[in-house]
């Protein structure tokens, strides 16, 4: 008989939502760097999507002096309706996306959970008001059109969430942006979400106004045809990180598509806020005031309100802060600069011009089939990556996670100092030289 509370074999399952995700591969790139630093190894880290600067001190004080005048209690699920309304304000006013108000705004834990919620609500099925929750696997074919490479954790929260992944590739020479033709001949009506992202995390690209303008007319077409329940979900959390000459636009202030996007952001990025974990959604009209209710409805499930004395200090960011994002930006322009003009003269790691966040996205499969100085053959990425890790203690992030041509990529972030730049390009030079 089996001792109280073991299961039989000796081995308690987990379930499948939980076993089927792998970790990404790159953490142990990730883990690995900081295993060095601790035996003290020099790592320059080229990896983490984290400005570098300090939370400007206004923003700061303000969530201090919410703490000490004892705003410690549970807010709402979504935030306090002043924040909301200011978030809305900035949306309508920097953004143009008119017909938000505070109702149609969710604010959530980083906007990391704004994006999972939006798939939570939009992917598994068209279950609303069901009794049976939609326990049947009618989401089975609801689909997610993403182009690729992309941030890591697109996939994983739509395949959570029940939908499928359809992958729209693209290529360095367009930027690693599609186009209006390929995501039209996409389309299917299994298309649910269309996920955009620019600036780009990893390719540090980023569409021009008149790009979101012609897939914004092809989202506006299918949804009239074979596609009527298809939405846009844009992510623009590096929206203010731009110094490539193209500026920033909002795909939910086109109209014909207006009410049928979803605009994630938050502080994390712009005003290096990655630890305070706050980010928002917002979708304008009744669709939008509806989604917001169901965000609402789940985050009351889950974490409910974000910690309640940061209020304050979005306030404040919003409102108060744009010489210091205008600084940040500046900084990072010229770190663009200097590991460009660093990278061009390494024979054979080829990479578009970031324009927006603070990555460059370069091919290394010029080097497949050679060999390091300490003997690792170059087949993958993340060989490509280990090697130089092990070597000449730099750390980049290879590019296989980020699917499509990702595989023959490795991203570098300089959200980092420039002498670390200046120093960590050098080692990259170095170890590209002794490739063989």
């Amino acid at each position: 008989m089996a001792a109280s509370g073991t299961a039989v074999g000796g081995v308690i399952p987990l379930s499948q939502r939980a076993t089927m995700l792998r970790p990404p591969a790159t953490l142990a790139i990730m883990a690995k760097a900081k295993a060095l630093q601790r035996e003290g190894a020099p790592v320059i880290s080229f990896g983490l999507g984290e400005p570098d600067f300090d939370t400007p001190e206004r923003i700061k004080r303000a969530a201090a002096d919410a703490l000490v005048a004892g705003q410690t209690h549970y807010m709402p699920t979504l935030g306090d309706p002043e924040t909301r309304r200011v978030i809305a304000e900035k949306l309508v006013r920097e953004n143009g996306l008119e017909g938000v108000t505070e109702a149609h705004v969710a604010i959530s834990t980083g906007a990391k959970q704004s994006l999972y919620l939006v798939c939570q609500c939009l992917l598994g099925g068209g279950t609303e008001g069901r009794r049976d929750g939609g326990t049947k696997g009618e989401g089975a074919s609801d689909e997610a059109l993403l182009p690729v490479p992309a941030w890591v954790s697109y996939a994983p929260m739509v395949q959570l969430a029940g939908g499928r992944v359809r992958e729209l590739p693209t290529e360095a020479k367009s930027g690693f942006k599609i186009s209006a033709a390929q995501l039209k001949a996409a389309i299917t009506p299994r298309s649910r979400v269309l996920f955009l992202n620019s600036p780009s995390n990893p390719c540090g690209t980023m569409y021009t106004p008149g790009e979101l303008r012609e897939i914004a007319a092809v989202v506006a077409e299918a949804a009239a045809t074979v596609a009527p329940n298809l939405v846009i979900v844009t992510d623009e959390i590096y929206e203010k990180i731009i110094y490539g000459g193209i500026p920033h636009f909002s795909i939910g202030s086109v109209p014909e598509v207006a009410e049928r996007t979803v605009t994630i952001n938050g502080l994390s990025k712009a005003f290096a806020m990655t630890g305070w974990r706050i980010g928002y959604a917002a979708a304008p009209g009744e669709f939008g005031a509806r989604l917001m209710k169901a965000f609402e409805a789940l985050q009351g499930q889950m974490t409910s309100c974000i910690t309640s004395f940061l209020y304050p200090a979005i306030r404040v960011a919003l409102r108060e802060c744009a010489e210091d994002t205008e600084r940040f930006r500046q900084r990072f322009a010229q770190r663009a600069e200097l590991v460009c003009g660093r990278l061009a003269a390494i024979p054979g790691l080829p990479a578009p011009r970031p324009t927006g966040a603070f990555y460059v996205f370069p091919d290394v499969s010029a080097h497949y089939g050679k060999r390091s100085h300490g003997g690792k053959e170059i087949r993958t990425g993340m060989d490509f990556a280990e090697a130089l890790l092990s070597e000449h203690h730099v750390a980049v992030v290879p590019g296989e996670e980020f699917g499509g041509v990702g595989k023959n990529h490795v991203r570098l972030s300089f959200a980092c100092a420039e002498e670390e730049i200046e120093q960590g390009m050098t080692r990259v030079a170095h170890f590209v030289a002794g490739l063989r």
